[in-house]
């Protein structure tokens, strides 16, 4: 749009990390009197952005987003953006930002409930005050006097699981895909009369008089009457070229599922077991990577950050081998990583390592000296403060209909975020506290083998008392029930040879999950965090490399999360009364018994056991697996004793 008013391009403000996991590229974002389409990386620009930082540096999770997109990918860069706009809205920082385009351009008059696209002309725009982008507004002169009346866009599109999204045919549709008896393109009317019982809306031609009830092609029945998929991705301006063989689905504009990202996101911490160079040069690394050879270091001594980085290693020949060092690691995992790079073995190493790394801006640890306090000696064996983390996450791409399969991401078909090989992905980076706990892993195993050998039937170890046969375990009930939410989930779509147990996370991860769970609630309700400005990092491990750690820190842009009041919970008194606090609470549930008693039994599919809204679960940006994997009987004894992680309370 053009720069001069009523034409104004702002439209909108969004957060950083809404960009990465509720209106990214792709998404449908509701203004408030319209909706417009995030543009795809093609129409993102970061030239004019003049000394503003143009990318984040994470080497590991960059080299992650390679393994999946591409050794194209060379930056992880936030979403551009210049400051300013409060106090000159007419300035250059009111013509940067993420592109988007008015979506669906089928819009309806509220008054005269004319239907038409766009490009018709029939609406005009109005975008004339600087310092108020959100009245920004589509209008239809109509009525007595052809008052300004808000147009609003029409609210049926269509999208299919290869993730390609398109306006309704509603021209097609009305005249049952024949072409109109009158005129080539007459006016269509959009009558929304509501109801109680889905969608009643019916579509109406003003020339020919044909008409049709949206409903109609509702539901699985009505899909068959849809025309196929014409392979459009609106972000990018594109059709496929052979089509899309996808039946299509009628969405609601807003609706939760049109629109799932696929994100990755590490710590940044230093190798496990690196000296103090070594870690020095991976935290500098973005501003040191593009030195062309050991003759340049003299000179780039002389400027940030060599100036003041390097000072206690003088010896340009150990400094230019310790950058070829770090150069050929990152080369190496770039290159040898197949399919998503493990992203959280690197940080348990650092957690669980008996000596804490340098402290730097990013990443900074601290263990008590006395250790883990002696009431919770067994219930942790190390407890470490990470007084400064930084996370980075990064967005791959996204999908529609079908959430990502955290388990088997090759499952759901990735949508493109740019029409070739992209050079860059949006990432954002958020920094703050936390805390680490290992739970001892002798503890862990003996409760392993404790709930393998139980029976469903009474919690018990030993065969049922019903027939003297063992009934299956608690285990087996979880596993079956993780099998059929896969088979499920994509039951008219599975490819040949579906394993539904891959991903599987394991009877350990359960406990982890759980007790992580429990003291995140137990700190949003006595010490004041909002539970969706915490996150967790669960490091369970596999069967042939278990561990038995979890991470509770925060991850908010702003500065709740960093003012140290999470880390001083770690403090020997505040922990002991936390984890005191958040066992004796999970003993109960105001929805006992029917919580306590809550198994996946067949048919049923979720995956949680004991645990409901009022005891176990958190915000879904807090969790990192949906609020899934989860029951109180694996951590306290709500059943029998042998399924507990911990009979006792400390």
């Amino acid at each position: 749009m053009a720069d001069s008013a009523p034409y104004r391009r702002r439209v909108g403000a969004v957060r950083p990390s809404h960009l990465m996991f509720t209106s990214g590229v792709g998404s449908i974002v509701d203004l408030p009197n319209f909706s417009v389409l995030v543009k795809g990386l093609d129409d993102w620009r970061h030239d004019n952005l003049g000394d503003t930082p143009q990318a984040i540096a994470e080497p590991r999770l960059l080299a992650a987003v390679q393994a999946i997109l591409g050794r194209t990918v060379k930056d992880l860069r936030p979403a551009p953006w210049l400051p300013g706009i409060d106090t000159n809205p007419n300035g250059d920082a009111s013509r940067v930002g993420v592109p988007v385009a008015p979506f669906p351009s089928w819009m309806r008059c509220t008054a005269c409930n004319l239907l038409a696209p766009i490009d018709t002309q029939a609406f005009g725009f109005r975008n004339d005050k600087p310092r108020k982008p959100h009245e920004a507004r589509f209008f239809h002169e109509c009525g007595r006097g052809n008052r300004q009346r808000l147009v609003v866009g029409a609210r049926f599109v269509l999208a299919c699981t290869a993730g390609h999204l398109d306006d309704f045919p509603y021209l097609e549709f009305v005249h049952r895909g024949e072409a109109c008896t009158k005129v080539a393109k007459p006016n269509l009317l959009m009558q929304d009369f509501g109801g109680n019982i889905g969608a009643n809306v019916r579509i109406v031609c003003q020339r020919c008089g044909a008409d049709r009830n949206i409903r109609e092609v509702m539901g699985r029945k009505g899909r068959d009457q849809l025309p196929r998929c014409r392979g459009r991705h609106p972000h990018l301006g594109t059709f496929a070229d052979d089509g899309c063989e996808q039946q299509p689905h009628v969405l609601v504009v807003g609706a939760s599922n049109q629109w799932f990202a696929q994100t990755l996101s590490a710590l940044a911490v230093p190798k496990a077991g690196a000296d103090e160079l070594d870690a020095k040069i991976e935290q500098l690394w973005e501003s040191i990577q593009h030195i062309p050879g050991p003759e340049s270091l003299p000179f780039m001594r002389t400027v940030a950050p060599l100036s003041y980085g390097f000072e206690k290693w003088p010896d340009n020949g150990e400094l230019w081998a310790a950058i070829e060092r770090h150069r050929d690691r990152l080369d190496a995992a770039s290159t040898e990583a197949q399919g998503q790079t493990d992203l959280l073995t690197p940080e348990w190493q650092v957690f669980s390592a008996p000596t804490l790394p340098e402290p730097s801006d990013d990443f900074t640890l601290y263990r008590h000296p006395d250790g883990v306090p002696g009431p919770l000696k067994d219930h942790y064996a190390d407890v470490v403060q990470a007084e400064r983390l930084r996370e980075v996450r990064a967005m791959i791409g996204f999908t529609r209909l079908d959430a990502p399969d955290f388990e088997d991401p090759d499952l759901v078909t990735r949508a493109p975020l740019a029409r070739s090989k992209p050079t860059w992905v949006p990432a954002s980076e958020v920094r703050g506290e936390g805390i680490f706990l290992r739970v001892p892993e002798d503890l862990l195993a003996a409760w392993e083998k404790r709930v393998r050998a139980s029976s469903v039937m009474d919690g018990t170890r030993g065969p049922s008392v019903m027939d003297g046969a063992r009934g299956p375990s608690v285990v087996d009930e979880h596993r079956e029930a993780y099998g059929r939410f896969r088979e499920h989930r994509y039951s008219d779509r599975l490819p040949v040879g579906f394993d539904k147990y891959r991903g599987w996370p394991g009877l350990r991860y359960y406990a982890l999950h759980t007790l992580s769970h429990l003291l995140i609630r137990t700190i949003a309700l006595e010490c004041g965090y909002s539970s969706a400005s915490l996150s967790e990092r669960i490091y369970a491990g596999t069967e042939d490399d278990p561990r038995s750690g979890l991470l509770i820190y925060t991850a908010v842009p702003d500065a709740e999360g960093t003012l140290g009041g999470l880390v001083s919970l770690a403090e020997p008194d505040q922990l002991v009364r936390l984890t005191r606090r958040a066992l004796s609470d999970a003993r109960r549930c105001s929805s006992d018994p029917l919580c306590a008693e809550r198994l996946p039994r067949r048919p049923e599919d979720f995956l949680h056991g004991a645990a409901c809204h009022v005891c176990l679960f958190v915000s879904e940006t807090t969790c990192e697996r949906g609020n899934r994997f989860l029951d109180r009987r694996f951590v306290v004894p709500i059943d029998g004793p042998d399924l507990a992680l911990y009979p006792e309370i400390p």
